[in-house]
């Protein structure tokens, strides 16, 4: 019993002595989106929190669409659509905006979460990424949609996937301004390596928003698209970037 004492005070004072690093961090570099417990907030640059934040917002749909009516972002609510496995009651269809994305087909509606996050990483990946590798803005998204009831890989049995509830969606390719396509099954380990470069970049950067971040790089599954979910694992639960 002692030893489990003298345990648990040392889980605690490392815990104590973390939340004094992180608000040491935040403060000398001004990042209050680096804490865990201060408010999302969508104007700001993604923090080392944002994703955990932005997939928790799950379970406040209210709170959710309120982030992104006070960052701008046009949308249309979807009313409440399914039953059991497969339902979803936050998803938000984005409306079109000439300073922004074009998603195609435009019909798409992912969970609002999942739409928080994809209009971060518009703004702070996919466009600085296109003008870093491509030397022009992306105009439209191309993907292989959001909500569809089925389990994990489309099996008979075993866990329903993030598609099901519409917390995920898969992105196929990208349309730069000039027209050129750059696709996630040609120009993945195709010879274009700036392509290839701009492809890499911005998966790596989805895995600070998004819960779940599957590439090619990850399975044949995968060979075509990205994969992107906002799975609810909790303030420390597991993420994958592969």
């Amino acid at each position: 019993m002692r030893r489990f004492h003298i345990f648990a005070r040392r889980i605690v004072l490392a815990g104590a002595i973390l939340s004094l690093l992180l608000v040491g961090y935040a403060y000398l570099k001004k990042r209050p989106q680096d804490l865990p417990w201060t408010r999302l907030d969508l104007s700001q640059p993604v923090g080392m929190f944002t994703g955990r934040k932005i997939a928790a917002l799950g379970q406040s749909p209210d709170q959710c669409r309120a982030l992104l009516d006070r960052a701008g972002v046009a949308y249309t609510a979807i009313p409440p659509t399914g039953s059991g496995q497969c339902r979803y009651g936050d998803a938000v269809r984005l409306k079109g905006d000439k300073d922004a994305v074009a998603w195609s087909p435009a019909s798409v509606a992912p969970s609002c979460p999942v739409v928080a996050a994809l209009k971060l990483w518009e703004w702070h990946v996919v466009q600085p990424a296109a003008q870093r590798h491509l030397g022009q803005p992306v105009g439209a998204i191309s993907h292989f949609g959001s909500f569809s009831c089925r389990r994990l890989y489309g099996r008979s049995e075993g866990d329903f996937s993030e598609h099901a509830t519409a917390d995920a969606i898969d992105i196929a390719a990208f349309t730069l301004e000039d027209g050129r396509r750059i696709s996630v099954v040609n120009d993945w380990t195709g010879a274009d390596k700036d392509a290839a470069a701009f492809l890499r970049s911005v998966r790596d950067g989805a895995c600070g928003l998004f819960s779940t971040v599957l590439s090619p790089d990850y399975n044949s599954a995968h060979r075509d698209h990205l994969h992107f979910d906002q799975a609810d694992r909790g303030a420390f639960g597991w993420r994958a970037c592969r």
